[in-house]
């Protein structure tokens, strides 16, 4: 479950990135919550992960 909650982490973290260039390619008239939410859903997942210890 451990490994599982980093791999997720990890994933939605790159999305945060994607999701930021997104934003930032579309010079900022896009929605900002394509970079939000997967970044609110990565530090979740990294509070699970650090509680499991």
């Amino acid at each position: 479950m451990k490994k599982a909650a980093l791999a997720l982490t990890i994933i939605f973290i790159i999305l945060t990135f994607v999701g930021a260039g997104y934003v930032l390619m579309n010079e900022g008239k896009v929605n900002a919550g394509y970079a939000v939410v997967p970044m609110v859903f990565a530090l979740a997942g990294f509070a699970f992960y650090r509680k499991k210890c």
